[in-house]
């Protein structure tokens, strides 16, 4: 049976590389897509991408994705901070959940401090920039493997 890993990302990402790049750097949700999919073709896993600025979307999308996938990396970028609706989606999958931020979300204002999906996710990435997505993959394809 093929491996799907989907990895979801949130509100604003899709300006990645031109929104406030001394933060967020300037590479493009299309190219971190277009690795992070050629990377899991390397272990054979299938990654599917999907990205929404709106919460009941990745909402809808979690809820499609259970007993479908097996594993999720989500990016809940400024719903991170707000959504109690993609934890509860969140908390419907049992799977590895790796939750992935680019900048390090503890040394940005104290707003940001708080995730709501950080107690439910297997683990945590943040501050790596792109790479983080890189990273979470190779951590998560290892959890996926050692679970077969």
């Amino acid at each position: 049976m093929e491996k799907h890993l989907l990895v979801i990302h949130g509100p604003n990402l899709n300006m990645l590389g031109k929104r406030e790049p001394e933060i967020y750097g300037s590479t493009t949700l299309y190219e971190i897509d277009a690795k992070l999919k050629a990377l899991g073709e390397m272990s054979d896993i299938r990654v599917e991408t999907f990205q929404s600025n709106h919460e009941g979307a990745i909402v809808e999308k979690i809820q499609e994705a259970v007993g479908k996938c097996h594993g999720l990396i989500i990016n809940p970028a400024a719903y991170t901070h707000t959504s109690v609706a993609i934890r509860d989606a969140i908390l419907l999958l049992d799977v590895p959940v790796i939750e992935i931020h680019l900048s390090n979300i503890y040394k940005r204002e104290p707003f940001r401090h708080k995730s709501m999906v950080a107690d439910i996710a297997t683990a945590q990435i943040s501050g790596f920039g792109v790479q983080g997505y890189y990273l979470a993959l190779k951590g998560i394809v290892g959890r996926m493997k050692d679970e077969s």
